[in-house]
């Protein structure tokens, strides 16, 4: 079990009163390795000196942008990175996604929702984690479905024989949707099962991943044959040619 005193986290706002809430929130609920930046510089300088597990990173920052320095940060220690930013609309969700960020949550928001995504986080990686003392290495899980495989065990997607590299929040995503062909899933179903939170999360997340998994398994991404839209419902991967 992690011991969240342990979780260092940066938080990188120029406005005051958002850390010290945040700060006084995630006190509350465990964390206590908290740091502060309120520009890139100071926040790339945290980085480096202390290889934070997680960054929650403002957009607009006074000398430059959280976008330009995600790709940065991912170089001290891979932390999961949390866009906290006015900007809201999909262009801007879009982007933040493609820079590298894990997260996005749009201004105002609920420092408890922060403090929720940051333990779901938690929560996965201790799942994902491997036993301290493995007796044998388990047999692959497959999931085959036409052209593209997905191995449970690697972490691995196969499209047309190749590995295709796949961020983890996108892969948990597309494990889910493997392990359940054919079940329609909602937005709030996904954000519950895949990220850990109860209730409705920002649906631009789900709808950017559920574009990130289109754009490898598709051979059209834009007129999806496999990971589907049902108006009204959600969103489902047709069961036809599936293997296990």
């Amino acid at each position: 079990m992690t011991n969240l005193s342990d979780i260092k986290i940066v938080i990188v706002d120029d406005e005051p009163s958002i850390v010290t809430m945040l700060q006084m929130v995630l006190r509350r609920e465990g964390f206590h390795q908290l740091y502060t930046a309120s520009t890139c510089a100071e926040a790339l300088e945290l980085g480096a000196r202390i290889f934070p597990d997680i960054v929650l990173l403002d957009i607009m920052l006074p000398d430059g942008s959280g976008l330009d320095i995600c790709s940065k940060l991912r170089e001290y220690g891979n932390p999961h990175i949390l866009f906290l930013t006015a900007k809201a609309s999909d262009l801007d969700v879009l982007r933040g996604f493609a820079m590298g960020g894990d997260d996005y949550i749009t201004k105002p928001f609920n420092p408890l929702e922060v403090a929720a995504r940051i333990q779901a986080r938690i929560r996965r990686l201790e799942q994902e984690s491997p036993s301290a003392s493995p007796v044998k290495r388990p047999d692959p899980v497959l999931y085959r479905f036409g052209h593209f495989t997905v191995n449970e065990a690697e972490g691995e997607l196969i499209v047309e024989g190749q590995p295709v590299p796949c961020p983890a929040q996108v892969f948990q995503l597309l494990l889910h949707f493997c392990k359940f062909p054919g079940i329609v899933f909602s937005k709030a179903q996904l954000y519950d099962k895949v990220w850990g939170i109860n209730g409705q999360g920002d649906d631009s997340t789900v709808m950017v991943h559920i574009r990130r998994i289109r754009e490898r398994i598709e051979v059209d991404p834009g007129n999806p044959k496999l990971l589907v839209t049902v108006r009204g419902l959600g969103y489902k991967l047709v069961k036809e040619s599936q293997e296990r």
